[in-house]
C-alpha cells in the first residue's frame, strides 16, 4: 500500500460536481440560460422528487485554521437579522421565477457556523422559507452545529421546525492538534450536544473527524476514534485534511507544511480509523463516510439511492438543488451557478431584485454523461455502459488510462462495466480523474486541488 500511496498521491478534485468549478466554462454561461435550465429541471422533477435547499450561514466568531470554506469572522451578532432578510429575499426571487410552489425534500444549513445565529433567528429563517414552499412527504432537514456554542435551545428550535439530523465538527480531541487548528473544544462539550440532540428526538447525530491535521499522530487518531465510540454517533465523516493554503481568503496558517503528516502517515491514520470503526459496527459509505446500519445514509447505499452533490453525500437524489446565501452553489442538473462571495455585493443584488450569481457552467451532453459515471463511482463504486463507442468520445481513452490501476489490483474492467475493488477505495478520486476529460484537456498551470491521499 505504501508504494501505491506514493504513486497515486497527486493533486485532484473531490468531485462534488462535474465539471469541477475550476473547469466551468464561464464565458458561455449566462443568468438567463441558468434560469431556463432551472425552470426546465424544476418542471421535470418537483412533483416527483422535490428539490434540495442549501443555505450558507457564513459567520464565525473565530477562525479555524484548518478550514477552507467561505466565511466571515465577526463577534457582532447584529449581522444576523439583516442576513436572514437577504436570504429570504433571494428565496422570494427564486419562488417568483418558478412555475409552482417548490416541494422541499432536503434542507441543509451549512457554514460558517449556523449556530452563530440565535435559536429564534434560525427558526424565523426556516419559517420564512416555508411561507413560500411545502415540505415533501418524506423530508430530511439537517444542520451543522459547533459543539462549543450549540445549545439545547438551538436543538429544540430547529427540531420544532422539522430538523432531525445534526452534525458536529469534532476534528480531533488532542489538545496540541486543537491549538494548531484553533478549534479547542472538550470531549465533554461534544458529549453534551450529542446527548441533548438524542434527548430531544433527533434520529441522526453525526460527527466530523479529520485525519492528516498538523501535529496529528496515529495515536491521536486512535484516541479520537475510541472517544467517538463512547458516544456512537449514527453517522461519521472521516476525511482527509485538504491543505490548500494558496486559495484566496484561506485561513490555513499557524503551522508549517512540515508539521503535517506525510501521505503514507495519513493513509496509516485512515486505515487505523477505518478498522476501529468497522469493529464498532460502522459501514463505509462512498468516500470518507461511515454510518451505522440504522442511519438513512447506510440504507440509501443498500438501496442504490445514495447521491452526491455540493452538500456532500445525501440519502436520495433531487434533480434541483438551490443554494441560498453568499458563495452558495446551485445545481439544476443541466447547469451550475454560484453566488457572489462578497456580503455587501450579495445584499446589493438581492435587494435590487437580482439573483446574485456571478459565475456558472451550462453542461454539455458529454458533461452530463461523464457526470453520471463519476457519480456512479463515488456513490456505488461501479459504473457501466452498453456500448463504449456510443457512450462518450473519450471512453476508450479513459479505459486505457485505467489499465495501470487495473494492473495494480484497484479496479476490475469488463466490456461494459468498471468496478472499484476494496484495495482501490482509497484511490477513488484518482479513478474518477481518469474520466475527467476537461482535466486532461487542460492541465492546470497552478495548484488547484488538494492531494488525493
Amino acid at each position: 500500500m505504501c508504494n501505491l500511496v506514493q504513486k497515486y498521491n497527486i493533486p485532484g478534485p473531490r468531485y462534488t460536481s462535474y465539471p469541477t468549478v475550476p473547469y466551468w466554462d464561464i464565458n458561455t454561461f449566462s443568468g438567463k440560460e441558468w434560469e431556463h435550465t432551472l425552470i426546465k429541471s424544476f418542471k421535470e422533477s418537483n412533483a416527483t422528487e422535490g428539490i434540495s435547499l442549501y443555505i450558507h450561514l457564513p459567520f464565525c466568531e473565530s477562525l479555524c485554521t484548518f478550514c477552507g470554506c467561505h466565511k466571515r469572522i465577526t463577534k457582532r451578532h447584529e449581522v444576523e437579522t439583516p442576513y436572514i432578510q437577504a436570504v429570504l429575499k433571494e428565496w422570494q426571487l427564486y419562488c417568483n421565477m418558478l412555475p409552482e410552489k417548490p416541494i422541499v425534500k432536503e434542507l441543509h444549513l451549512g457554514g460558517g457556523t449556523p449556530t452563530f445565529f440565535t435559536p429564534e433567528n434560525l427558526q424565523a429563517l426556516i419559517n420564512g422559507i416555508f411561507k413560500k414552499a411545502e415540505r415533501a412527504a418524506e423530508y430530511e432537514f439537517s444542520f451543522e452545529g459547533h459543539p462549543n456554542n450549540t445549545t439545547k435551545a438551538h436543538l429544540q428550535a430547529l427540531y420544532n421546525v422539522g430538523f432531525r439530523r445534526v452534525s458536529y465538527g469534532v476534528q480531533d480531541y488532542n489538545s496540541t492538534v486543537q491549538k494548531a487548528i484553533n478549534r479547542v473544544q472538550s470531549f465533554e462539550n461534544v458529549k453534551n450536544v450529542t446527548e441533548w440532540a438524542r434527548e430531544i428526538g433527533y434520529t441522526s447525530v453525526g460527527h466530523d473527524i479529520i485525519f492528516g491535521l498538523p501535529h496529528q499522530t496515529l495515536q491521536h487518531v486512535e484516541e479520537t476514534i475510541l472517544k467517538t465510540k463512547e458516544l456512537l454517533p449514527d453517522r461519521l465523516a472521516f476525511y482527509s485534511y485538504a491543505h490548500v493554503p494558496w486559495l484566496k481568503g484561506n485561513g490555513q496558517r499557524g503551522y508549517k507544511d512540515e508539521d503535517l503528516p506525510t501521505a503514507t502517515q495519513k493513509r496509516d491514520q485512515y486505515e487505523k480509523g477505518k478498522n476501529l470503526l468497522a469493529k464498532v459496527g460502522y459501514k463505509e459509505i462512498g468516500m470518507d463516510h461511515f454510518a451505522l446500519e440504522n442511519d438513512s445514509l447506510y440504507q440509501s447505499m443498500v438501496t442504490n439511492n445514495l447521491h452526491r452533490n455540493f452538500m456532500g453525500y445525501t440519502p436520495s437524489k433531487t434533480q434541483v438543488m438551490i443554494g441560498l446565501g453568499v458563495s452558495s452553489i446551485s445545481d439544476s442538473w443541466y447547469s451550475f451557478a454560484q453566488n457572489v462571495k462578497s456580503l455587501e455585493e450579495y445584499n446589493h443584488l438581492v435587494f435590487n431584485n437580482i439573483i446574485p450569481i456571478y459565475r456558472g457552467h451550462i453542461l454539455t451532453q458529454e458533461d452530463v454523461v461523464i457526470r453520471k459515471h463519476i457519480l456512479n463511482l463515488m456513490c456505488r463504486l461501479e459504473t457501466s455502459w452498453s456500448n463504449k463507442n456510443e457512450e462518450f468520445a473519450q471512453l476508450s481513452e479513459t479505459l486505457d488510462k485505467l489499465q495501470e490501476m487495473k494492473n495494480d489490483g484497484l479496479i476490475e474492467i469488463s466490456s461494459t462495466k468498471l468496478t472499484v475493488l476494496d484495495k482501490g477505495r482509497p484511490f477513488i478520486r484518482n479513478i474518477c480523474m481518469a474520466f475527467d476529460v476537461l482535466l486532461h484537456q487542460k492541465t492546470p498551470q497552478t495548484r488547484l486541488f488538494s492531494m488525493t491521499i
